[in-house]
């Protein structure tokens, strides 16, 4: 290859263009003077600390220096996106990657080094994050020597259909992860037998069908983010907590979110509290006969019933046997990577856009989670979809991912005031919902907590948190994995494991905790089982019909029609 006098001339002038970039940038980060006032004319504002600086400097010197003496041998950087072996075969492409993953080395120190508060540090580190992910040769077509051999192999047929994902892709509004084809709600997700008992136009609730001659005496309800569609509890038969919870013997009941329209536009957290969360509680209580239930809330799902249990607390009524907490904020004291997100200027634009009436348009929100992990959920599919011209495979919880919902204005910005920015939640009397002031004080009964260790959504130290808040009895369980994939984790599968401390004691922090904790193998879904089966009663003989007489009369099989509604 190295013989092709076409190739030496790309060659030779590749190498004479990129070392007249190189002593140009050599030169621009020589003079960056540790301390000095004049960073960069172009960015005045910004400070380094200059130990950190110069330290960067020196490794980009070194190593820039090393790598230019390797020239066409540079070994490709250990990075999935450069795996291929392509990447390997052509010496342009491997010095290509090797460059890039040093410039972005240098940039993320460099990132690192800036002087400021810790909000600052964090939005910079975010947006050189953002940059440094968008700007590697994986996803340029001239600079992607797999995609241009796929192009070669399949005479330009991989380019055509690419081109053809890229329209398909603009005409459905959001990048597809998965081959959404492939999925029907109802046929091959959320197919756990059930109906709907009750509806009203924020959610449906569905009861499902006993898998067990008795069933405890306390039903079950469980409420998941209406961020997302309920499904992600019902994905497939063997990783459906739903159907779990069924099988241990719990007359389970879930909401299931309308997915808002202009129509709903002007619904508020109040709205949502008063008219869903105790709505649902109620009417569980009322099918049942039941003078209380045990509850689970999932995400924001789990904050809306820590909020809708403090109201009735407020009230003197206690319905809640139990409550368990899945990956859910209730002290947002640190809220991750999120943050850079928040501050007051942001949220009085969202107050001014939307605080009134409107919608937060679904496909926004999914887009601001996809890019929290830019290289796994965004640019791996612009390759793949795009330049490669090939469909993403089958994966239900991606497919479920994309199926996004839309937020009413005046919740969301309520929400993003009292709760991300203002943390009222932990500050007794501070907030008022449904007329009544919120004091977590008064929610004294039993609690079980579940934190995803990599959670970068609900950071792990967040979730535990909520131990610190919640008088009665509480259990915490940490598990292994994200926001989703630690959740959604049932015991058949055998995967990941989890973390539990059988004393009982839960210090002021994460960190102390674990020193006493213990890893185990598996789930934590038997944990939980085990638990709540303590809380839900004695076994009674299992309903033949759904709902309870005229007033509850079954409307339409599970999963519903609101599920369905697309944003």
């Amino acid at each position: 290859m190295n013989s092709d006098p076409i190739w030496g001339q790309s060659a030779q002038a590749f190498q004479q263009f990129f070392g007249e970039q190189w002593s140009k940038a050599m030169q621009s980060f020589q003079q960056l003077e540790p301390g000095s006032q004049n960073k960069a004319a172009a960015h005045p504002g910004v400070q380094f600390e200059p130990g950190k600086l110069q330290s960067v400097q020196q490794d980009y010197v070194r190593e820039a220096t090393a790598l230019w003496a390797a020239g066409m041998k540079a070994p490709v950087p250990k990075d999935k996106r450069f795996s291929a072996a392509p990447w390997e075969q052509n010496p342009l492409a491997s010095f290509s990657a090797a460059a890039y993953a040093l410039n972005a080395k240098a940039l993320m120190g460099m990132a690192e080094a800036v002087q400021g508060d810790a909000k600052t540090r964090q939005r910079v580190r975010f947006a050189v994050e953002q940059w440094v992910a968008a700007m590697s040769p994986s996803n340029f077509m001239a600079l992607n020597p797999d995609a241009q051999q796929k192009a070669i192999e399949t005479r330009g047929e991989s380019i055509a259909k690419g081109v053809q994902n890229l329209l398909h892709d603009i005409q459905q509004g959001h990048v597809s992860m998965t081959d959404e084809s492939v999925f029907e709600v109802g046929k091959n997700v959320a197919t756990t037998e059930g109906a709907v008992v009750y509806e009203n136009e924020y959610f449906q609730l569905i009861e499902y069908k006993p898998l067990t001659a008795k069933v405890h005496e306390r039903p079950f309800l469980m409420v998941p983010p209406c961020i997302n569609k309920y499904y992600i509890l019902d994905l497939q038969p063997e990783n459906s907590l739903i159907r779990y919870a069924v099988s241990q013997g719990h007359r389970t009941f879930v909401v299931s979110w309308r997915n808002p329209d202009a129509s709903m536009g002007d619904r508020t957290w109040d709205n949502y509290i008063e008219d869903a969360i105790l709505r649902a509680i109620a009417v569980v209580q009322d099918i049942a006969g039941a003078k209380q239930i045990n509850a689970l809330g999932f995400c924001v799902g789990g904050t809306m019933l820590a909020t809708g249990l403090a109201v009735l607390a407020a009230r003197g009524e206690y319905p809640a046997a139990s409550a368990t907490f899945l990956t859910t904020l209730i002290d947002f004291q640190d809220t991750g990577i999120l943050d850079v997100f928040i501050d007051e200027n942001f949220v009085q634009y969202r107050e001014m856009q939307m605080g009134q009436s409107g919608l937060l348009a679904g496909q926004e929100l999914a887009s601001t989670f996809s890019f929290l992990r830019p290289n796994d959920l965004v640019w791996n599919y612009v390759v793949g979809n795009y330049l490669k011209g090939e469909t993403p495979p089958p994966f239900d919880l991606l497919y479920w991912n994309s199926d996004c919902t839309n937020l009413p204005g005046p919740w969301y910005a309520w929400y993003l005031r009292n709760f991300y920015l203002e943390n009222n939640m932990v500050k007794p009397g501070r907030l008022t919902v449904c007329g009544e002031q919120i004091d977590l004080g008064l929610l004294d009964l039993p609690v079980y907590v579940y934190g995803s260790r990599e959670d970068h959504i609900v950071p792990i130290n967040a979730s535990y948190a909520a131990t610190q808040l919640l008088p009665g009895p509480t259990r915490f369980v940490m598990g292994a994995s994200g926001h989703i994939a630690g959740v959604i984790n049932p015991p058949a599968k055998n995967k990941r494991s989890h973390w539990l401390r059988e004393d009982g004691q839960l210090p002021p922090t994460l960190p102390q905790w674990l020193e006493g904790a213990q890893e185990l193998p598996g789930s934590w879904w038997t944990d939980w089982a085990d638990w709540l089966k303590g809380h839900a009663g004695k076994q009674i003989a299992a309903p033949k019909r759904y709902g309870k007489g005229t007033a509850y009369q079954p409307l339409q099989a599970a999963p519903g029609s609101y599920v369905l509604q697309k944003a």
